[in-house]
């Protein structure tokens, strides 16, 4: 008999969870790419590692220096998309705000022989527009005053769900159930859930796995005796 694969229940928290967790890991590889690639370029071309007056890379000032630095920033970035969303997320903030320290640094550097770097006018615009790039994706779904109760970075209360082995629906009922779960977390999400949807997100909240999340919401449904 062919084996059964049964998959992780994705609510609509989780798959809220699972968007968010694209963006920090995607966005962190893809700004990486972009820098990796200023930074090849540099060395490709045999700069001086140490000249102050730099040569063009890509519409950019660049030195051997700041080729290499390029190259190992971006390889922080893949090793943090790799070990996490959370991790890449933190990531990217700390170095977007870098690139903007960078940028506000040697821009009062330019023309002086501190700038080691060899940076440009474009250069402070490179850094300051990937600076606020890094940090739009670092903070995506995670730094909000409304963060939603279910949310990764809102707490422990916020855990993912547990999945202890196959927790599928076995019954019509159960379906049905798990339909109306993902309904009313959406509506929670968006802020047009009603009293009776909240209350059930709410009470699913407490507990950690599928089955049970499945139970609590549909003791609501069980008819209360007399």
């Amino acid at each position: 008999m062919t084996p059964t694969l049964h998959l992780p229940h994705l609510s609509s928290s989780a798959e809220e969870k699972t968007r968010v967790s694209v963006v920090h890991r995607v966005g962190a590889l893809v700004v990486a790419a972009v820098i990796a690639a200023f930074g090849v370029l540099g060395l490709a071309n045999g700069l001086a590692y140490f000249s102050t007056d730099g040569s063009r890379v890509a519409g950019l000032s660049s030195n051997g220096l700041l080729s290499t630095i390029s190259l190992v920033t971006a390889a922080v970035l893949v090793v943090a998309a790799l070990r996490g969303s959370r991790i890449a997320s933190t990531t990217m903030l700390v170095i977007g705000v870098l690139f903007i320290g960078s940028a506000l640094v040697n821009l009062a550097l330019l023309e002086t022989d501190w700038n080691f770097l060899a940076f440009s006018v474009a250069n402070v615009i490179f850094s300051i527009c990937a600076g606020l790039v890094l940090l739009t994706l670092g903070a995506y779904g995670r730094v909000s005053g409304n963060l939603p109760d279910d949310s990764p970075y809102r707490g422990e209360q916020g855990a993912d769900v547990i999945d202890e082995g196959p927790q599928q629906p076995e019954t019509p009922e159960e379906a049905a159930a798990e339909r109306a779960m993902r309904e009313a977390e959406l509506a929670v999400i968006e802020h047009r859930a009603t009293e009776v949807q909240q209350a059930r997100v709410a009470a699913m909240a407490k507990v950690r796995t599928r089955s049970a999340r499945r139970e609590v919401w549909m003791s609501y449904d069980q008819p209360t005796l007399r």
